[in-house]
Formats: C-alpha cells, structure tokens, sequence
C-alpha cells in the first residue's frame, strides 16, 4: 500500500518531517518495485536520513531508445550500459542495477519525451 504525509507507518513518527517525505516518497518506489512493506521500512529510514543530510550523490541513468531496441546509459555518458530488445526486458534490468549504484532513472518513451522517473529521491 503507498503510504502519503498522514498515512505512513508508526516508525516514521518521530523522523524530522523532510525526513519522513523522503522516507514516504523512497519506501512508495521500493513497494512499485515489489518490495515488502517491512523491508521497506527497514531500508528507507537510513536512506533518507543520509539523503536529506547531503550525504548522497545519485547518478542519473536513462532508458532510451536504440537501433538494436532499448538501452540503458549514464546522463552524463554516450555509450550503453545494456541494450535489450524490448523496452520491459531492458527495465527489468534497468531497475536492480540503477538501485545498486544508488541513481535516478528516467525512463524515455520511443519519441525521446520522459515518461516516468523512478528511484528519484528528491
């Protein structure tokens, strides 16, 4: 269940209320991904902590269209990290890998217009 600024779990209560958004906006990404809602709550807190603090550095990576299908780069690079066929294969890698390196992924539709931001912590 997403969780909002009045609806969130009881262990948020007593985080600072920048805090606590970013804890609310982190966990609602790790739940779209399919992740448990107790697991959540254990890895948002720190993260938004760490977050808010300015203690973290993302990356941005795309999802762009490809003549061999999709592929995934850095914002700041030209060269792929990944290419797959289709848009759902390549997300499917996409998700894990930018979430382990701690980035942003902005998802392109096949025109090049942003479609979706996801991992976007701020």
């Amino acid at each position: 269940m997403p969780w909002n600024s009045t609806d969130y779990p009881d262990s948020f209560n007593n985080l600072d209320t920048p805090v606590r958004k970013k804890a609310i906006e982190i966990a609602n990404a790790l739940l779209r991904d399919g992740t448990e809602d107790g697991r959540a709550i254990e890895i948002v807190t720190e993260k938004a902590r760490e977050y808010v603090g300015g203690d973290v550095k993302q990356e941005i990576y795309k999802v762009l269209k490809h003549s061999d299908g999709w592929q995934l780069q850095k914002d700041s690079g030209t060269n792929a990290i990944s290419v797959a066929a289709t848009k759902q294969e390549l997300l499917d890698k996409a998700k894990p890998y930018v979430n382990e390196h701690n980035g942003v992924l902005k998802i392109y539709q096949e025109d090049g217009s942003l479609q979706d931001t996801m991992y976007d912590y701020d």
